[in-house]
């Protein structure tokens, strides 16, 4: 079985994507301004290249979703029900566009969701009540 090491996205600004994932969502990076970038979250590993680049790179152009991209998203997991609405309001006033609001799903989770600065989607969610 193949072995899935990392989600990667082609960003439009590796500048404004890593700072966001860096500075607002906490995720660690040594990226120094090259051409790709790591950051990771715990085991877990986002890798970003910008659509430029890898255009220039496979010699290929491709397409892009716009606005709010439904086609994937990046979960994070957080302690407790209160601190999905705490991250939650602290990512929205740190400049990521809500989305949907801590909400309580029936499946016993609550879970929101905010967009990044390329329209990804971001999931802050948990399912301990306490």
């Amino acid at each position: 079985m193949l072995k899935l090491d990392a989600i990667g996205l082609f960003v439009k600004d590796m500048e404004t994507m890593v700072s966001f994932y860096r500075d607002v969502m906490g995720m660690k990076t040594d990226w120094a301004g090259e051409g790709n970038a790591e950051l990771y979250s715990g085991e877990f590993r986002l890798i970003m290249f910008s659509r430029k680049d890898f255009e220039e790179m496979t010699s290929k152009s491709y397409t892009y979703p716009t606005g709010l991209n439904g086609t994937v998203e990046l979960a994070f997991d957080v302690a407790d029900f209160a601190e999905v609405d705490t991250e939650y309001a602290r990512i929205v006033n740190a400049g990521a566009t809500p989305v949907f609001p801590p909400t309580d799903e029936p499946w016993g989770q609550r879970t929101s969701y905010v967009a990044d600065p390329d329209g990804n989607l971001i999931e802050i969610s948990s399912f301990v009540k306490a």
